[in-house]
Parts: structure tokens; sequence; C-alpha cells
């Protein structure tokens, strides 16, 4: 959708750790530490393919495996502003009516039917949308 609409569509995340996974928070925060590094979505991925396997120490591996500096990253990651952007977006999501992950909004409207189809038309109905009000 990037490619399709490059001057039309950003992504942004926000952290909704799911209470009944042991480590969703601190992954959360791990993603964050990354992001200050320029490798969030490096470090997002690593931890969905790893999602069964996290620790503490995976964290660690992660960060050293796609080349973070791990003494900053260490430090980033105790760093208690990463827990109020996450209590923060936790209490967005909920206001919102977020229960699970992922959730995807389009200008505010939830998406959905998640396919490439699903994206596309909610994608061009607010495009339309936008250029009636103009």
């Amino acid at each position: 959708m990037l490619e399709q609409y490059p001057k039309d569509v950003r992504i942004v995340t926000k952290e909704f750790p799911l209470p009944m996974h042991k480590y969703a928070r601190k992954a959360a925060a791990a993603a964050l530490a990354a992001g200050e590094q320029g490798k969030y979505w490096e470090y997002h991925d690593k931890l969905l393919e790893n999602y069964n396997r996290l620790s503490d120490q995976k964290f660690i591996d992660i960060a050293r495996e796609i080349g973070l500096d791990v003494e900053a990253f260490r430090k980033s990651m105790a760093d208690p502003r990463h827990q109020r952007t996450i209590t923060r977006d936790i209490q967005e999501g909920r206001r919102a009516g977020v229960t699970g992950t992922p959730t995807v909004f389009i200008q505010g409207r939830r998406l959905q039917n998640r396919s490439l189809p699903g994206f596309r038309e909610l994608i061009e109905a607010v495009l339309r949308k936008e250029a009636k009000a103009k």
C-alpha cells in the first residue's frame, strides 16, 4: 500500500502489548529502543519470528543479530519514557475500542477486511471523501 499510495499513506504504529503474553510489554519497549537506533521495523520483524521464544536474553540476542549498539539498547529499553509511551498507547487503543492485535485504522476508521483488497477499498473510500471535502 505504501508503494501504491506513496503520497497518501503512512504507517503509524502504537504499542498494545496484550497482558496474557508474559514478554509483550518488554517486547514493546525493546522495539521502541531499537527504533532509537533506526531499526524499529527490523527488530519488530525479528520479534514476530521469535514470538514463542522470547526472553530477556532473546531481546539482547536479537539486538546483537541486527547490529544494534547493545549497551545503548539496554539503557534505552530501561528508559521509563518507553513505559509511559506504551501506557499512553494502550489507553488510546482502549478508547478506540482495540481489544487485540493487530488492529488497523485508516483515518480513524477501523479496517475490518485486512486483505490487500480490503486495505485498497478503505484507502480509496477515504481518499474520495477527502477529495470531496476540498
